[in-house]
């Protein structure tokens, strides 16, 4: 295979449902170790399904998913979290009422050892140091910007070598969707993590890419790295608002 890294998480031929009604029609996704992917699509597309399905929340019908090369269509949402997959979900789902060190805390509820954990906190703090001076605040006093902060940070303590995240620009302020999506890429170059991005924002999600998908009504319609996707004409007229 030369060089290109191995496939971290893969969708083939995947197909699945709500009781009668297809939702994922036959798609196909690959994310390498270290790259970060996007999938873009608009409401109704199959992109929260997806996330769903890499979680095993949502089992294929038809069709295989695998992360690092073992299918892992009947495995559980804890077990795929203990092999590696860490998540960032939709509107980020701090629990506000608890510390930014709780909610951190949180993210290593798989894990036994201690004193990994407690090594974790301080390299989480030291990749956001917003956070680590906000450790005693109440999560839900944070800024949207610190929130994700909080968020990415909860992901890593489950030592994820893949972190999927569902839509990481939602509620955030124009200014601070620009920061969020460098935040993402620091963590992707710093850490080695793998990150699968599901997002409606293409500018945002494509600007820090290696490759990305489009979904519609359940199927890929368009793939390619991120440089094709940015120059593809369908793509720009109808998600980046062009003529």
């Amino acid at each position: 295979m030369g060089s290109e890294p191995q496939a971290l998480l893969e969708f083939r031929g995947v197909r699945t449902r709500y009781g009668r009604i297809e939702i994922l029609k036959g798609v196909d996704y690959v994310v390498r170790e270290r790259e970060i992917v996007c999938l873009l699509g608009g409401n109704a597309s199959g992109k929260s399904t997806t996330m769903k399905t890499i979680l095993g929340i949502v089992r294929p019908f038809e069709g295989e998913v695998l992360f690092d090369g073992e299918v892992v269509n009947g495995v559980s949402t804890a077990e795929r979290i203990r092999r590696g997959i860490g998540t960032v979900p939709e509107n980020r789902r701090l629990f506000p009422n608890l510390t930014v060190l709780e909610n951190l805390q949180m993210g290593a509820y798989t894990r036994s050892d201690k004193a990994g954990i407690g090594e974790d906190i301080e390299r989480v703090y030291s990749l956001f140091p917003r956070v680590a001076e906000r450790r005693s605040q109440r999560a839900g006093t944070l800024s949207g910007g610190e929130q994700q902060m909080v968020a990415l940070g909860r992901a890593l303590m489950s030592r994820p070598r893949l972190i999927i995240m569902d839509e990481p620009s939602m509620g955030l302020a124009p200014a601070l969707v620009e920061q969020n999506f460098e935040i993402i890429q620091q963590l992707n170059t710093q850490e080695g993590v793998a990150i699968f991005v599901v997002e409606q924002n293409a500018h945002a999600a494509l600007s820090i890419a290696d490759r990305g998908y489009v979904l519609q009504g359940g199927r890929v319609v368009i793939e390619g790295t991120a440089v094709e996707l940015l120059e593809n004409q369908e793509l720009r007229r109808a998600y980046l608002g062009e003529a």
